[in-house]
């Protein structure tokens, strides 16, 4: 079974930091790359939040926060890949620059490095065709945020091996000490299909006018203990990633309850996406704390 020790992350959004600052936590050296520097210290600046936070809650101390950042490596090339032991793709979902990248890697990466996608909703198979090892290509499907979540969804394409997938799965539970699930490839696998469904139908109750915002959100708090009720949920998700996943089963499934409400085009039209913006069904400030 294959040992990690050197993990490349691509693409430092939101979840590229989760998960950056996930591995260097669970001791993993981490090579972090983004098209620019602006994009890559932008990264670092909220990993750095993210930490003083947990130092604020007595969580880590400032001695384990500077060993955490040392572990966490900026490159703008992904040539500084070519030696880690697995790459973690977490660009935007759009399948072609998905493709390029997964193109890029396989020139450049040694042969018995793994590749692994955070997709939500596009096909592992189709990513694995762009190489020449489609038998270690896997989807690791972390949620939001990846520090607090205890799950991540192992996805099988339809030439992963079995030695392949017993090596992450033996990763993520002993190394990044959280669960597990196995899924076979399908749009929007298990938390994204249902979660997306949940968001959409909570839009067309807010639409329609049954109920406010704030007190859709309370009851399925309070009604069934939700941490975040699901339109502060698509906040933090950021809209235009829901909308994205909708439209992506929609034309999957071509099924009618996939696709996605019209207020929800609408405020990705506005440029209110949530957290990442500040605004959307709620407003956030620069931590992405609620405003009240």
């Amino acid at each position: 079974m294959k040992s990690f020790k050197r993990i490349g992350v691509v693409g430092a959004g939101t979840m590229g930091q989760g998960i950056a600052e996930m591995l260097a936590v669970s001791g993993l050296d981490v090579f972090v790359a983004e098209a620019t520097p602006e994009k890559l210290d932008q990264a670092m600046d909220m990993i750095n939040i993210s930490l003083d936070k947990q130092i604020e809650k007595w969580a880590i101390t400032a001695a384990e926060k500077k060993l955490i950042l040392s572990r966490i490596h900026k490159t703008e090339s992904l040539e500084r890949l070519a030696d880690v032991d697995l790459v973690i793709e977490t660009i935007t979902e759009d399948l072609e620059a998905k493709k390029e990248v997964f193109r890029q890697l396989d020139r450049i990466c040694e042969p018995d490095v793994l590749f692994s996608s955070n997709t939500s909703t596009l096909s592992l198979t189709e990513l694995a065709s762009e190489t020449g090892r489609p038998d270690k290509v896997i989807g690791l499907h972390f949620l939001h945020p990846v520090s607090k979540v205890n799950l991540v969804e192992i996805i099988r394409g339809l030439r992963t091996s079995e030695e392949t997938f017993q090596s992450i799965r033996s990763l993520v539970e002993n190394v990044f000490r959280k669960k597990s699930i196995l899924v076979y490839e399908s749009p929007g696998f298990v938390t994204s299909r249902l979660i997306c469904l949940l968001i959409n139908e909570a839009i067309h109750v807010l639409t329609e006018g049954v109920a406010s915002a704030e007190d859709i959100d309370t009851a399925m708090k309070n009604g069934y203990e939700f941490k975040y009720g699901p339109l502060e949920m698509a906040d933090r998700f950021g809209l235009d990633s829901v909308l994205a996943a909708l439209e992506r089963m929609f034309r999957e499934y071509g099924d009618l309850k996939y696709r996605p409400s019209f207020l929800l085009k609408k405020m990705v039209r506005a440029g209110q996406l949530g957290v990442k913006t500040g605004e959307g069904f709620f407003r956030y400030d620069k931590d992405g704390d609620r405003i009240q």
